[in-house]
């Protein structure tokens, strides 16, 4: 006969805990409920002590409690979560950095800020994905958002939702984005340095059309009237992507070149001057973006600079939207584009 062992009844220690509560901390605090809510909260309308705040704040530290966003939802009548969905394509360094200030100013406002993957949806199906974790605002990077899409996430109890595109959606906030202006810019430029040959490098990868169609469109108005040329240059984002357009570059008869951004613009100078070519006195490169790394390369790289909004004037933008939620969109010029001259052009 084959004896089962006894399992031994769980331990203080293996034993599933109790998740701690609000009731937990204001009884290790000795305050009520509500001094704990208001503590943990941050509410400024009640006046509370800091010592008080001191011990609400140690006990729910010695129990591992925080706030129920949920609940914290039901008692306001929304959320605080701005929704940001990831941008269709890879940010860059200038884009995560005005992500990063624009997080911090709203975690200062008592914001939750909350990144959503790209999940395959697009346009007014992805609102529909968005308005099922309920935010209360939505900054929507790129284009593709419709009224329909707005209306959905209204619907849901978003108060603001803020598109970032070359063109408004109407019941939406817009950042306008004039990348047609960075291209007029970096092709002007090089016109007003006596190129009058420039191929303008558009890049293939999915997803850039959205800034490398109103680039070269911008390239191509900033040369009517003069005697200069625009040449549209396929690039991928490769060593041998760039190592090709090089070697064709004699019979290209091109004397300039704005490489739609400064890494491209650093990939394609590289290739070039492996063949030979002198920058800039045969070809003169410009990029965009101001990154740092161009102003290490030899020669420095010239550049557009794009000032965006400050992270704080955008979180203000979302505040101001969330507090009065029928007031009619605002409408913001996102950045302004001034070229850098340096040693490449």
């Amino acid at each position: 006969m084959v004896q089962i062992p006894n399992t031994p009844a769980p331990t203080p220690s293996s034993a599933p805990r109790s998740v701690p509560t609000s009731a937990d901390v204001a009884r290790l605090a000795g305050v009520s409920r509500a001094t704990v809510s208001y503590v943990l909260n941050n509410t400024s309308a009640v006046r509370i002590s800091e010592p008080t705040r001191r011990r609400v704040h140690q006990a729910a530290k010695e129990l591992g409690y925080v706030p129920h966003a949920a609940a914290r939802t039901l008692r306001a009548g929304h959320s605080r979560m701005v929704l940001m969905p990831a941008p269709p394509v890879p940010a860059g360094p200038l884009y995560s950095q005005f992500v990063h200030d624009f997080q911090g100013a709203l975690s200062r406002l008592d914001y939750i800020v909350v990144q959503y993957g790209a999940s395959g949806l697009h346009g007014d199906d992805a609102a529909r994905a968005w308005a099922e974790l309920r935010p209360v605002a939505v900054l929507v990077p790129g284009p593709g958002l419709g009224p329909e899409g707005v209306a959905v996430l209204k619907r849901s109890g978003a108060r603001a939702v803020v598109t970032l595109s070359s063109e408004p959606v109407e019941g939406a906030h817009a950042l306008l984005l004039d990348h047609a202006g960075v291209g007029r810019s970096a092709a002007g430029h090089l016109v007003a340095r006596g190129r009058r040959r420039i191929g303008v490098v558009v890049p293939v990868e999915p997803g850039l059309k959205m800034f490398s169609v109103p680039r070269l469109a911008g390239a191509r108005q900033a040369v009517q009237g003069t005697d200069a040329t625009i040449t549209e240059l396929p690039l991928a984002y490769t060593e041998e992507s760039a190592a090709a357009l090089a070697a064709r570059w004699p019979g290209l008869g091109l004397d300039a070149v704005f490489a739609y951004n400064d890494e491209y613009a650093m990939l394609l100078m590289r290739a070039l001057q492996d063949e030979g070519v002198r920058i800039p006195e045969d070809a003169a490169v410009i990029g965009a973006d101001d990154l740092m790394l161009g102003r290490l390369l030899r020669p420095r790289l010239s550049t557009v600079r794009i000032a965006l909004p400050s992270g704080r004037d955008l979180a203000g933008l979302v505040d101001r939207a969330v507090r009065n939620p029928g007031a009619q969109p605002e409408s913001h010029e996102m950045f302004e584009a001034t070229v850098v001259h340096r040693d490449s052009t």
